[in-house]
């Protein structure tokens, strides 16, 4: 792993994963979109952050370990992050299911939020390592989408109870 972050060029690696984001970010706006067409269920909420948890291996590595102050500051900054989503998501009952309400500011959020971790990454890759920045990037990532589906779940219970759906 250590090759990696020795033999190839830094201006390299920042590219490469500034694109591999962006390409991320297009597939999330995607999914998301198509999502809203097909009710939502218990399983939709919880498995992304959970997927998303395996990403957690890559701490094993010393290149991607992030010092406690820092780690502090990107779960804040993604708590901060995920209070935007939270505020523009909301579900609404059609069909004897329950859908998530399509919100027209979402894809413009999701883009802005996308558009600003890309640039916070560029103008941190100068001062910090790039694989901690990259831990760093998952901590806040996960800090954004954990708080967020945690009070999906919450409005999606207290629908499904207000509705007489059965989960």
């Amino acid at each position: 792993m250590e090759d990696i972050f020795t033999k190839i060029p830094h201006t390299y690696l920042i590219i490469g994963s500034t694109v591999l984001a962006l390409f991320m970010g297009t597939l999330a706006l995607i999914v998301r979109s198509k999502a809203a067409n097909r009710p939502v269920t218990i399983k939709k909420i919880i498995l992304p952050p959970l997927f998303m948890s395996t990403g957690a291996f890559m701490f094993i590595f010393k290149e991607f370990r992030v010092p406690p102050v820092q780690i502090l500051e990107a779960v804040v900054v993604g708590m901060l992050f995920s209070l935007i989503l939270i505020k523009t998501t909301s579900f609404e009952f059609r069909n004897d299911d329950i859908f998530m309400k399509r919100s027209k500011a979402f894809v413009f959020i999701l883009l802005g939020l996308l558009i600003i971790r890309l640039i916070g990454k560029l103008v941190l890759s100068s001062t910090i390592d790039i694989g901690e920045l990259g831990g760093m990037f998952w901590i806040l990532a996960f800090g954004m989408i954990v708080p967020w589906r945690v009070v999906m779940l919450l409005r999606f219970n207290k629908l499904s109870k207000e509705k007489g759906v059965r989960i």
